[in-house]
């Protein structure tokens, strides 16, 4: 296991303490619990102190993305981590917490001042603002350009297509369909993020769709390792799919691209389920496809049989950290390196539905990626990026007493009971500015959207268990039928060589110039 070099962040008042010149010693609290929360600053600005710049260029860079992701998902997310763990959760870190550079992204895009994941994710791989719907083309095209020679004309090259051009390794890893927005950005060019299928192209389209972009340029590039969901996209519909036999894929040009994938280079292989994943062994596959789900894979909290029911998983299909493990092991057999994207996708569609659990719990799971790749690659020649696309309207309110379940009801410090407000009524610590409102639906699946909505406060909850009631989804002040990104900046996190260039506010663009300069490109 490498060494990173870790870091957290405490108040200014400790640096400034120390910066002018007073002991530690001297001026530590005699009360013992007031020493403790003193020394531990201390430690932390001692440690960071030790930090010094990794100017070595990289020869791998990991950019993962927690989908939606702001920094009240990583601080609630944090929190709840903590919690599972039997602790008050406030004082916990999640891994990439850990990482010594941070910064800010601004997340807005050529055309909206609050984004979607298409220009955002484009913006991160390829260098450029672009426009909503965008991926890896400039803003000046029209969304629905359908001719692939005006498409051509105003493509921009990705960050995983160079490195493929100077003979690295490259590899995406999503929660999403590998067709989605923010998978698609780093191998295809179209001004629609939803022509994912042929089947969803206009009439007398020239431009190919986004699932037979990712086979060509697997013949073209050689694109190493693919995992996530979006299976129906590669199936005819003319063929059952293999996990729900009574359901065909969504092509009509009768197009098998997993087959494509195969037959395109040596060394290739197709997985679809857990069981077929487990059995490749990188060491002989040199390029691996694994679709895992006809649409996207399932939450990690939906994976395995919950309080005594059936999981929705069929066959089975590996968690985040899993698919990183498996695609970092097949890449770094590359003595040139590698680049990998990884995507925590429904961080997402969690906050979407206003279910605040799937959301925390996948950016857990995102967490514990992130602590995979940490443990198989060395920091002196790997850089890893962590950051978000854009962020959602959560919001984490009221006054809470320390560790306050954080799905739970406001109760505050020497209260017996929750906190009403004016209305007379309980109201839970994490909420959202709009979406569909409370429910309560059945746990697993895809059911988070559709649901009835049930805007502003009408109801006393008071009688629900809102933290162990996973299907549970806040309340929304806004009536909308699914909750909105927001405009915030997000947190970077990085370490590794060229990681200090992560400094300050920053456009988001400048992410893949970090880590085009990283790798001497």
């Amino acid at each position: 296991m490498h060494r990173w070099n870790l870091a957290g962040a405490l108040a200014s008042a400790i640096v400034t303490v120390i910066a002018s010149g007073t002991s530690a010693q001297a001026a530590t609290p005699s009360n013992p619990k007031a020493a403790a929360w003193y020394q531990a600053g201390a430690q932390v600005v001692s440690t960071n102190q030790r930090v010094n710049p990794n100017e070595r260029k990289a020869k791998n860079v990991i950019l993962f993305v927690g989908d939606g992701m702001g920094v009240s998902t990583v601080t609630a997310a944090r929190i709840l981590e903590g919690q599972l763990r039997g602790k008050m959760g406030e004082e916990n870190l999640l891994a990439f917490e850990r990482l010594p550079h941070v910064a800010l992204s601004k997340t807005y895009s050529a055309n909206q001042q609050t984004s979607d994941s298409a220009p955002t994710a484009t913006a991160m791989v390829a260098g450029i603002k672009t426009n909503d719907g965008a991926i890896s083309v400039d803003e000046d095209i029209d969304r629905n350009e359908k001719d692939a020679a005006i498409t051509s004309g105003h493509a921009v090259q990705t960050i995983l297509e160079q490195a493929e051009a100077r003979g690295l390794s490259t590899g995406i890893v999503t929660t999403a369909r590998v067709t989605h927005a923010t998978p698609a950005v780093n191998y295809a060019h179209i001004g629609n993020r939803d022509w994912e299928s042929d089947n969803n192209l206009p009439a007398g389209a020239t431009v190919k769709d986004i699932a037979a972009q990712l086979v060509e340029a697997q013949k073209k590039y050689g694109i190493e390792v693919v995992l996530g969901g979006g299976r129906s996209q590669f199936y005819p519909n003319t063929v059952r799919d293999p996990e729900y036999p009574s359901r065909v894929g969504n092509r009509r040009d009768g197009r098998k691209l997993h087959e494509e994938w195969v037959a395109a280079r040596p060394g290739s292989a197709y997985v679809w389920n857990q069981a077929q994943f487990n059995a490749i062994n990188p060491a002989r596959t040199s390029h691996l496809l694994g679709l895992f789900e006809r649409s996207h894979v399932q939450y990690e909290e939906d994976r395995q049989p919950f309080d005594g029911q059936p999981s929705r998983d069929v066959a089975g299909e590996p968690s985040l950290a899993e698919m990183t493990g498996k695609a970092i092991e097949i890449l770094q057999k590359n003595q040139k390196g590698f680049y990998l994207m990884v995507e925590a996708g429904r961080i997402d569609h969690g906050h979407h539905a206003g279910n605040a659990f799937r959301a925390l719990t996948d950016t857990i799971a995102m967490s514990d990626a992130v602590q995979t790749a940490m443990s198989m690659t060395d920091p002196s020649d790997t850089l890893i990026v962590v950051t978000a696309d854009h962020s959602h309207v959560f919001t984490i309110a009221g006054y809470p007493k320390r560790g306050n379940p954080i799905l739970g009801f406001v109760t505050e410090p020497n209260r017996s009971g929750p906190t009403l407000a004016l209305d007379g009524l309980p109201y839970t610590t994490v909420s959202y500015a709009n979406g569909q409102g409370f429910d309560v639906l059945p746990v697993g699946g895809d059911t988070n959207y559709g649901a009835s909505a049930r805007p502003g406060r009408f109801l006393d909850l008071s009688m629900m268990d809102v933290v162990k009631t996973q299907g549970f989804h806040q309340e929304a002040l806004v009536p909308l039928s699914a909750e909105t990104h927001a405009g915030e900046d997000v947190a970077i996190y990085a370490g590794g060589p060229k990681a200090h260039l992560f400094q300050g506010t920053m456009e988001q663009n400048t992410i893949y110039h970090v880590m085009k300069t990283a790798l001497g490109f």
